[in-house]
């Protein structure tokens, strides 16, 4: 098992229910496919780098999980679908 760290960008632009379910079905997703979350750290509203889709701020999460080396690869390919979601990266994290 590898572990690995998801960031997800949602949109601010939503009511607080509807993000909260957002970041439940990106977390359900992760799981569904065999990963095990360890940690989730929620920065809350920020400011953007540079405007994306007419927004210039955005909630942060930051999953932490481990999983098989395909499973970040399948939860790419299902956030990306996701409408509330601005931005999202999967990256490995080294072997401390």
């Amino acid at each position: 098992m590898n572990k690995y760290e998801l960031a997800v960008v949602v949109s601010a632009k939503i009511e607080d229910d509807e993000r909260a379910a957002t970041l439940e079905k990106v977390k359900d997703i992760v799981t569904k496919h065999g990963g095990n979350i360890t940690n989730v750290d929620e920065w809350g509203k920020k400011r953007l780098a540079y405007e994306v889709k007419k927004m210039r701020e955005a909630f942060y999460y930051f999953i932490q999980f481990d999983a098989e080396a395909t499973v970040p690869a399948e939860v790419e390919s299902r956030v990306r679908l996701m409408e509330n979601v601005v931005r999202y990266l999967v990256v490995r994290q080294d072997e401390k």
